[in-house]
């Protein structure tokens, strides 16, 4: 068990090592474009979360929303459309247009709310830079620069309930004092006469009214003509200023917004912005053909393919569109300005926005691509000092001729070769850059996937040693004979020797420390497996001489498993499966108990209607709206529930073999039955409060202390009751049901509460369907699991109180997998804490607590996990088995989940997305505790259960 929580402690932090390794490197040269830059001074203008579609399409009267920046496409610039990558967030948006690269997916390692690494940007390149704008945005790249001149708002003017557009104005206000104060400050209109000069101004008004009002609200539209009023404005204020006609301007925004006023995935309402520019060496509007797209089938960062027209509703098909990157905005305001690129930049200029002759275009993409290609030299250059086996990026081996023979087309003017080639080379040297990004994961992968198989190795034949009658052969005399210790000598030598020569590679090449534990462990477990060689050859002649039939039971076990795990891995990602489950499930179910137990006709009916009623449950959307009765009726059924099951326990008559079974030992039932009455009127109580509570909240009134106390009360002291329960089976059960019942009820707010009802129906009708497959009428023949006592060590306790396992007990650990997972998606998803409705917690607190809040919304999940572990708890005590032998069976099949998982980890994509392929593998990997830590809980309650097969006597 601690091998195991070590192994997947360490291997959880591999997906960091894997994934999320940031791009960004150091120590690379810059390049200057060989061109007379066509602009002096540059003004970016970002309009924070403004859509394409609601900038560029027509009103409702037909009139443009953005009439002066209409007028630029017509008549003075280039547009198109900026594609950005997800994550679409502001962060990482701005980071694409100002720095050239997209989100660093190391990013995650700091929550990502900022670039773990420095990194080079536009700004940085400038002579000096003057921006206004948000808080949030222009520390990340002025915060440290000395000739970059900012000025933000305060945090508290980001107010969701009033119209932003004033944010706007504030930015395009400030710019303006700005240049009014310039005329009395004579350094000051030094500095803004300085070529190499840039100006942004961020408009964060479309973000924060998309959010509180919807990107089709009329606040939000009318925020675009705010913006598209004050970009007018500043550009004849900069133009009247200067009279040079000299300054470029670019109008683009960092993401989209989607109708729901979120962003951050890939929806093409986030990832779509605009770009117009125009102005000293912008190219000028052209009209469009059929053959002026050349971007026609191009796949963009967004995954989106360009292949379709202008939408109607923007009526600009008249004029020739052209989309780009949102990366690629970085190259092109460098070239404006006759700067280098930013030096991590993976942006390829788009040529048809600069207004330059074919030598300098040849010139200004030649630097790009020698930039991004001094990026990939860097690279290998790391790489290559670091590695005692270089395994070069093959392309690129002779980069040099590709320079050279650029070189030589310039030379000879053959411009259009030259621009081929430079892009081929800028294509190679992109491809080359992931190469060395992805560079170590095949063998990181392979060392981890090695590790975990090893891991799993290690546990079957733990289970086979330990916990089934393979130790009754005569592979336990054979064992210990010396030849066999001599060979497991050399096998730990071996292994020994091995993680040496490792480790020392490993310092040789100077990789971080978890390597070498990632190696080590996974050396560690195989060196263990093979140095127990003996019981491995004895399995395999075992199993030659097995019966055909067994071998094909242990094959279609296996495949049947593989199967539903694979089945669980879907059910991250689409609830619904477990609607299908549960309905073939309670088909099958009724068939088994109707076959078994034929007397017993409203057993399968049972077994049924439970199955079918669970699976509704995730069908139903993961947002729980409120709805205060339903959890109340949630309180009555449970009573009713509990009230049936103690009936069908007391009516059982005495010689039915299911009283056997189920009833055990005799008992007090008049302790029972108070105990059951109380914890009725508990749970009743609770009900009661939560109608009360929501009341008092309906009308925005306090809750009393002394209604918080009472749920306080309630919910701890119905907790305890179950411990003084009959320890018969049923009536144990029943009361651990009831128990937990009232602080899940004053924890619930809608349809969750029945789900509690539904849940624990079904766990007993998993337990009579068991007690059916356990006692078939052939059991009689074979035992009914209990092992050979001429087989057992007479000293060792743990086999005289539990049979051996048996291949069919695989069906057990599955079913517990399957259903430790619908108590978590039968109410909820897996995305985040936050997934679930804080007002949930307001019965029992009202005054902002966090930690108080997340450990009740912990508890609430944890319950549906309790009643799981008890129900199984309850199963293996009735069948005899192990427990701990069941637990390392659930450990295996969550394994191969976890390995599922691993390959599924992202790096790309909404954060969200990112986020849940995080959470899936680490709460796979975490199964190893969180387990081991019901199982300890649970067994508080369920220790003491006893059945009519509780004592050797009755057998």
């Amino acid at each position: 068990v601690l091998m195991g929580i070590v192994l997947h402690a360490v291997y959880m932090m591999s997906i960091f090592d894997i994934y999320f390794k940031s791009p960004i490197v150091h120590g690379i040269d810059p390049v200057t474009p060989r061109i007379t830059p066509p602009a002096e001074r540059l003004v970016l203008f970002i309009a924070d979360g403004l859509r394409a579609d609601k900038f560029f399409e027509l009103d409702t009267i037909k009139k443009p929303r953005a009439p002066f920046l209409r007028s630029i496409i017509y008549e003075k610039g280039r547009w198109g459309v900026s594609h950005a990558r997800p994550p679409t967030e502001s962060r990482p948006g701005h980071v694409a247009i100002i720095a050239g690269f997209y989100e660093d997916p190391s990013a995650v390692t700091k929550g990502w709310k900022a670039n773990p690494v420095e990194f080079d940007s536009v700004f940085n390149r400038s002579r000096h830079t003057y921006a206004f704008g948000s808080p949030d945005i222009l520390p990340i790249f002025c915060g440290g620069l000395n000739h970059c001149s900012w000025s933000s708002y305060p945090h508290e003017y980001e107010d969701f309930a009033t119209d932003a557009s004033f944010l706007d104005e504030w930015s395009f206000d400030h710019f303006r004092d700005l240049l009014n104060k310039s005329n009395k400050d004579h350094v000051l209109k030094q500095l803004l006469h300085q070529d190499k000069l840039v100006i942004f101004l961020h408009l964060l008004g479309c973000d924060t009214n998309g959010h509180a009002h919807r990107p089709y609200s009329s606040i939000y539209l009318n925020n675009v003509k705010v913006v598209d009023k004050g970009v007018e404005e500043t550009y004849n204020l900069i133009e009247e200023y200067f009279k040079d006609n000299r300054t470029a301007y670019i109008f683009t925004a960092d993401h989209g917004m989607s109708d729901k006023g979120s962003h951050g995935d890939g929806h093409p309402t986030n990832t779509d912005t605009p770009l117009v520019a125009w102005g000293a060496g912008i190219q000028k509007p052209r009209l469009a053909t059929s053959e002026s797209s050349t971007d026609i089938g191009l796949r963009f960062v967004d995954e989106h393919t360009h292949d379709m027209p202008t939408p109607p509703a923007w009526d600009l098909k008249s004029i020739e569109r052209v989309d780009v990157n949102q990366a690629d905005i970085a190259p092109l305001m460098t070239t404006l300005l006759g700067l280098p690129s930013p030096l991590n930049s993976v942006g390829s200029l788009p040529m048809e926005y600069l207004n330059l002759n074919k030598e300098e275009q040849v010139e200004a993409a030649f630097a790009n691509a020698k930039q991004i290609l001094n990026q990939f030299l860097r690279k290998s250059q790391l790489k290559q000092s670091r590695s005692l086996h270089f395994r070069p990026f093959g392309p690129l081996t002779r980069h040099h001729i590709f320079v050279e023979e650029i070189e030589k087309l310039i030379s000879s003017r053959q411009y259009e070769a030259a621009l081929h080639l430079t892009q081929d080379l800028i294509t190679l040297s992109l491809a080359g850059l992931h190469y060395f990004q992805t560079y170590d994961w095949f063998a990181l992968m392979t060392t981890i996937t090695m590790g975990y198989l090893g891991w799993m190795v290690y546990i079957i034949l733990h289970v086979l040693k330990c916990y089934t009658s393979f130790l009754a052969t005569p592979y336990e005399t054979r064992i210990k004979t010396g030849a066999n210790e001599v060979r497991n000598k050399r096998v730990r030598i071996f292994g020994g020797l091995l993680m040496v020569l490792f480790s020392v590679i490993l310092l040789i090449e100077r990789s971080p420390p978890l390597y070498h534990i990632y190696l080590g462990v996974a050396i560690f477990l195989w060196t263990a497996i093979f140095s127990d060689s003996s019981f491995i050859q004895a399995l395999w002649r075992a199993l030659q001489v097995s019966r055909l039939i067994l071998i094909a039971k242990l094959m279609a076990m296996c495949i049947v498993s593989f199967l539903i795990l694979e089945l669980l891995v879907s059910s991250f990602f689409e609830r619904r499966i477990y609607s299908g489950v549960f309905l073939i499930a309670g088909i099958v179910g009724a068939v088994v108990v109707s076959c078994n137990t034929p007397g017993l006709s409203m057993v399968p009916a049972f077994v049924w209607a439970s199955c079918w009623f669970i699976s509704g449950f995730t069908l139903m959307p993961a947002e729980i709206p409120d709805h205060t009765q339903l959890v109340v009726l949630s309180g009555i059924i449970l009573v009713l529930i509990a009230i049936s099951v103690r009936s069908f326990d007391c009516m059982l008559p005495k010689q039915d073999p299911w009283h056997r079974i189920i009833s055990g030992l005799k008992h007090k039932r008049g302790v029972s039955w108070k105990l059951f009455i109380s914890q009725i009127f508990l749970v009743i109580l609770s009900s009661a409060m939560v109608s009360i509570s929501t009341t008092y909240r309906a009308q925005r009134r306090q809750l009393l202390l002394f209604h918080q106390l009472i749920n306080w009360f309630l919910a701890g002291f119905s907790m305890v009751l179950p411990l003084f329960s009959s320890h018969r089976l049923l009536d144990r059960l029943s009361s651990i049901f009831l128990g937990f019942g009232p602080a899940f009820l004053l924890l619930s707010i809608g349809y969750e509460a029945l789900f509690y009802s539904a849940l624990a129906i079904v766990l007993i009708s998993w337990i009579l369907v068991e007690c059916a497959i356990l006692y078939l009428p052939f059991s009689e023949t074979q035992g009914i699991g209990l092992p050979d006592q001429n087989t057992v060590d007479k000293e060792d306790t743990r086999q005289r109180n539990h049979r051996f396992l048996k291949l069919s007990d695989v069906r057990i650990a599955l079913c517990f997998l399957i259903l430790i997972n619908v108590a978590f998606f039968g109410t909820g998803n897996v995305a985040s804490i936050a997934s679930f409705e804080i007002s949930s917690v307001y019965r029992f607190i009202t005054i902002f607590n966090p930690f108080i809040m997340a450990a009740l919304l912990l508890f609430k999940l944890f319950i549906p996990f309790i009643l799981v572990t008890c129900a199984f708890s309850a199963i293996t005590n009735l069948a005899k088995l192990p427990r701990l032998g069941c637990y390392f069976m659930v450990l295996l099949f969550s394994d191969v989940m976890t390995i599922h998982f691993f390959f599924l980890v992202r790096n790309t994509g909404s954060w969200m997305e990112i986020g849940n392929s995080i959470s899936h593998f680490g709460i796979m990997s975490a199964q190893v505790v969180f387990i081991l830590l019901l199982f300890a809980i649970t067994n508080i309650y369920t220790k003491d259960i006893q059945t009519g097969l509780s004592s050797h006597k009755e057998v």
